[in-house]
């Protein structure tokens, strides 16, 4: 009986350890951050449809999809520190590369009839261009999000992350990530009374 072990091989980005040059108070996995990076690309497309008026061309669902399987390819390659990753052009285009090819031979470990579909998603292909800038905010939110929650925790080697992860959202002069900044983002430093008192 032939067997595809693709589906396996997802279910091991819990094995991956995210941001692994920093001291970590609590780690993140990689699976953890792929569901974070969901939810927050969904709410940035509705945002996106319901709020700003610029998401006449956005498919909430597919972006949150493709946002569950944008750096699947780490379960080959491992997290690629972003200084290291972005030190230069020829490093970010090798990395790309890299990416493509284990994205390619993830693929392969699919039944024929899925591979097509699936490699888009693994690829971002599936996603038009407003969607991928859509789901790259939200990438950078998560991002945010668990520097907020170190600093927030006493841990001040995320200090730095934190205010680079900012500035580069501010710099990406997205209506909807700047509207989740101003109206949920604050949210995240309250602790669950504050969250919830005189809402249930």
């Amino acid at each position: 009986m032939k067997t595809y072990p693709f589906h396996a091989l997802l279910g091991r980005m819990k094995y991956i350890t995210r941001w692994s040059l920093m001291r970590n108070g609590r780690p993140e996995s990689l699976s953890e951050h792929s569901a974070d990076t969901a939810v927050l690309a969904h709410a940035l497309c509705l945002i996106a449809r319901h709020c700003t008026g610029t998401g006449d061309e956005i498919r909430p669902d597919t972006v949150a999809a493709a946002a569950l399987y944008h750096d699947a390819p780490e379960i080959l390659t491992g997290d690629m520190p972003t200084p290291v990753k972005y030190k230069n052009d020829a490093l970010r285009d090798a990395y790309k590369e890299v990416e493509r090819q284990s994205a390619r031979a993830m693929a392969s470990l699919l039944p024929p009839e899925l591979r097509e579909v699936e490699e888009g998603y693994l690829t971002g292909q599936v996603l038009n261009e407003a969607e991928r800038r859509l789901l790259k905010a939200a990438d950078r939110l998560s991002a945010l999000i668990k520097c907020m929650e170190e600093v927030g925790s006493g841990n001040r080697e995320f200090a730095a992350a934190m205010d680079q992860q900012r500035r580069a959202l501010e710099e990406m002069h997205c209506p909807e990530a700047d509207y989740f900044m101003q109206h949920m983002l604050p949210c995240y430093n309250q602790n669950l009374d504050e969250l919830t008192r005189g809402r249930f």
